[in-house]
């Protein structure tokens, strides 16, 4: 990806009183409602409303609920930002909103207030790639990056290995999960465990009360020839598999389950395929530093086994505090202050969200 001039015409209204534009950034792929403002590398104020407790009684996300969320909560969650930051929102500089990957009807009305919104104060529009977002709020905690890293999204719906030459201007995706993701299959033996939702948070506690070598779990994609055609790449779904045999075994055996020890033992098999290819790529790509996001990110042993590894090869780990894990609208806003740094341009009016839109592209430019 190259950059392009920005249509300055655009930002004839960026505030000259500033020496960075002031970046607006909504996000609503999912079951957050996020407002924050952004001016450069400085988080002015990141304010948001979460839906999960309504969907905790299905056992997962109900988008149609989601959706009428993000209506109910679009307004006040606005409000109650610019009230913190002390900020009105004529004083936006340019407007910045998450545009997918995501539910399509959760992202349809973050966009369509962030439409009404830019239109109505004349400021530029950026639909942005949440899950890039993940990665880009990094820099409101330990500051712009220098140089290339190896992004590692790790989230409920994505395991990805990206090569960041640019935030900006050129991502290249190296691989990710073949089936499921790394925060989806931990909620997934979560329900197994009879854990209440989401999983993920109960089988980390359980696993860090366990022994992580009693069960030996199989590594996904670890075979020689996976090791060649999929070197990147990520699979849960067999170890999960593998965790529910074990389960069933020792039910149907009337042997009581050693929560503990599986939650520890699953935890382990993940962890251990998702740093290992982390720091493979960096050092395969001669990369000094990883950074790490998306909601999975605040996994206690993810932490901890990509620390251990990183400091035993000589690199940097670069992950966000755990506040800025789950989604949010500061990691849209630090996103769009990168775009709007870089002089890239701003997407139509009329541009739809994209739920399947490519980890190599950061926004959207034209319909």
């Amino acid at each position: 990806m190259s950059a392009q001039p920005v249509d300055g015409s655009r930002l004839e209204g960026v505030n000259k009183t500033e020496t960075e534009p002031l970046v607006l950034g909504i996000e609503s792929t999912c079951d957050e409602t996020g407002f924050a403002l952004v001016r450069g590398h400085e988080l002015l104020v990141d304010r948001t409303s979460s839906s999960m407790d309504q969907h905790a009684r299905y056992g997962g996300i109900i988008p149609e609920i989601a959706s009428r969320a993000h209506l109910e909560t679009f307004l006040p969650t606005l409000e109650q930002a610019l009230a913190e930051a002390g900020v009105k929102l004529e004083e936006i500089d340019a407007v910045a909103c998450s545009a997918g990957p995501g539910l399509i009807g959760s992202l349809t009305v973050g966009n369509c207030g962030a439409k009404a919104i830019a239109a109505a104060l004349g400021k530029p529009l950026y639909g942005l790639n949440h899950v890039i977002g993940h990665l880009a709020v990094d820099q409101l905690v330990d500051g712009p990056f220098d140089g290339p890293f190896i992004g590692l999204i790790v989230s409920g719906g994505h395991s990805n290995l990206l090569l960041v030459n640019d935030i900006a201007t050129d991502i290249v995706e190296l691989g990710g999960t073949l089936d499921d993701a790394a925060g989806e299959a931990f909620d997934k033996v979560g329900r197994l465990l009879g854990l209440p939702y989401p999983g993920g948070p109960h089988v980390d506690r359980h696993g860090q009360a366990g022994n992580r070598e009693a069960i030996k779990f199989p590594r996904g994609l670890s075979r020689p020839k996976d090791r060649i055609e999929h070197r990147w790449d990520f699979s849960f779904s067999g170890l999960k598999t593998a965790v529910a045999r074990y389960i069933e075994t020792l039910q149907r055996e009337g042997k009581e389950l050693p929560v503990d020890d599986i939650c520890a033992s699953f935890s382990e098999a993940v962890n251990d395929s998702l740093t290992s290819k982390a720091i493979d790529a960096a050092l395969e790509h001669g990369i000094k530093t990883v950074v790490i996001g998306g909601g999975f990110s605040a996994n206690s042993r993810l932490r901890e086994l990509l620390n251990e590894r990183a400091e035993a090869a000589g690199i940097e780990v670069r992950m966000p505090p755990l506040r800025y894990c789950t989604d949010n609208g500061a990691q849209i806003a630090a996103l769009g202050a990168n775009l709007v740094a870089a002089g890239l341009p701003s997407s139509p009016l009329n541009f739809s969200p994209d739920s399947s839109m490519p980890l190599n592209q950061t926004h959207i430019v034209e319909v």
